[in-house]
């Protein structure tokens, strides 16, 4: 039995102004970045759910030994959907998922190998990294509550499904905001000393 990641990258990046998900991220991308990290805890099992720039962030990942999947919903900007989709797709040899949003470069290895070990160690059905109480990402589900995520009908969210289950979860205490941390603007973006986005298409050019 072994763990996979589902990395949600189906969104249209629509605060950003253009695919987040293939931004310049130290030396890679953020999507890049994001499986790098993943990569580096030891998760082997990675599947990606793509959808809104299907074909850069493809492009931008197909020399990464992992599984891409598209969300042909991904217009109707339910999280759920892509999770449902990711769920759906993993072989019966895994025994958890671990939640994992595409658009957080800032996750740390320590984080994930800790929401892991937390898993084996325990064995809860949920497990959340958790800063001065705040819940982040990634988290990670038990293959027993899976059906009850197949199961969310919109408007529920991931976010229900977590609310409903508050006794179940393993809190992980982790001294990182990084957990809380995402791209969703271009002040986003700049806030971490990266260049304008505006100087994007001026590096490319250079950079040929």
């Amino acid at each position: 039995m072994n763990i996979a990641a589902i990395v949600l990258a189906a969104g249209q990046s629509k605060r950003m102004g253009r695919p987040k998900m293939t931004l310049p991220w130290q030396g890679t991308t953020v999507i890049g970045r994001v499986i790098l990290t993943l990569q580096q805890a030891g998760l082997k099992d990675i599947l990606v759910i793509t959808g809104g720039a299907r074909q850069e962030v493809e492009d931008a990942l197909k020399d990464w030994p992992l599984r891409l999947l598209f969300n042909p919903h991904f217009a109707e900007g339910e999280m759920a959907q892509s999770l449902q989709l990711g769920l759906s797709s993993l072989d019966e040899g895994v025994a958890a998922a671990l939640i994992v949003l595409g658009d957080q470069p800032q996750i740390e290895v320590s984080v994930v190998q800790a929401v892991i070990a937390a898993f084996w160690e325990c064995h809860p059905l949920l497990v959340i990294p958790s800063f001065q109480r705040r819940r982040g990402h990634p988290w990670l589900a038990a293959r027993p509550l899976w059906p009850e995520i197949l199961a969310l009908q919109p408007p529920a969210t991931p976010r229900d499904f977590l609310d409903a289950h508050q006794t179940q979860i393993h809190y992980l205490s982790v001294e990182t905001d990084s957990i809380l941390q995402d791209l969703d603007t271009p002040q986003d973006y700049q806030s971490y000393g990266i260049f304008p986005l505006a100087l994007l298409p001026i590096l490319c050019y250079f950079l040929g």
